[in-house]
């Protein structure tokens, strides 16, 4: 058994190495001559953040236009997911729940930042993109997490509405979704915590938002000006997950 082990660090440590010599990194440049220096000084100039009225008030529009995008990407994915799971799981049956499957997996599967890319070549620069990018890859995602909790949902409530004489929509409404409702909403605000931070990221691929400032901020080398789109980042996803946090323990644990 230790022989194994040290075979298999052996094997790590070989296969590390071969990876500096493949890429080559040359870790020696980052203390070599002046580099330390530059990067300190490069550092250094982020310590300092604008605050600037002109940038603030530019950092608050921002910070609005990631938060709609990140609400309303992650509005239309859970109503886009919900119509999706009900074929995923089986309700239409079983052509359907494949050919849906396999939509779900597609959406999911494509990063939200190839989205964004793909969505800026179609709807043009700005949060249009964004909202499309965030809305296809979370539909997937909620989609798949609908259909399981839907799978997972007794029938019998549903079966009851329609031996009664209601319709399907009568019973899906009042017979399935009351049970599963919490987890439903809890998927939601989940999602929309992970969408408000990659909707921060989608501007650098023309999305608009807070990213798009950093973008620019960046290319351009003003690092002060950068420091505080990213402090406004992190006050954004902060508050978020906080909302979040508050609205899970409220709506789907009382």
């Amino acid at each position: 058994m230790r022989t194994g082990n040290l075979i298999l660090l052996a094997a790590i440590l070989v296969a590390v190495i071969a990876s500096f010599v493949y890429l080559g990194i040359d870790l020696g440049a980052l203390v070599g001559g002046d580099s330390l220096a530059q990067m300190g000084q490069y550092a250094g100039a982020f310590l300092q953040p604008d605050f600037s009225a002109p940038h603030l008030q530019a950092i608050g529009r921002g910070a609005l236009e990631t938060l709609a995008m990140s609400a309303i990407g992650t509005l239309l994915a859970a109503l886009l997911g919900l119509a999706l799971a009900l074929p995923a799981a089986g309700r239409f049956g079983g052509l359907a729940l494949h050919a849906t499957r396999l939509l779900l997996n597609a959406l999911r599967a494509i990063p939200e930042l190839v989205w964004a890319a793909l969505m800026v070549l179609a709807a043009g620069l700005g949060p249009n993109a964004g909202t499309l990018a965030l809305a296809l890859h979370t539909a997937g995602v909620l989609g798949r997490l609908f259909a399981e909790a839907l799978e997972n949902t007794p029938r019998e409530p549903a079966e009851a509405i329609r031996e009664s004489g209601g319709g399907r929509v009568a019973a899906f409404c009042y017979g399935t979704l009351p049970g599963v409702w919490p987890q439903l909403v809890a998927y939601s605000l989940y999602r929309w915590e992970n969408n408000i931070r990659m909707a921060s990221v989608l501007g650098f691929v023309g999305a608009g938002g807070l990213g798009q400032m950093l973008y620019m901020s960046l290319s351009l080398f003003q690092e002060a000006q950068a420091a505080t789109v990213i402090l406004a980042m992190l006050v954004l996803v902060l508050a978020v997950d906080g909302f979040s946090g508050w609205a899970r323990q409220k709506w789907v644990t009382a």
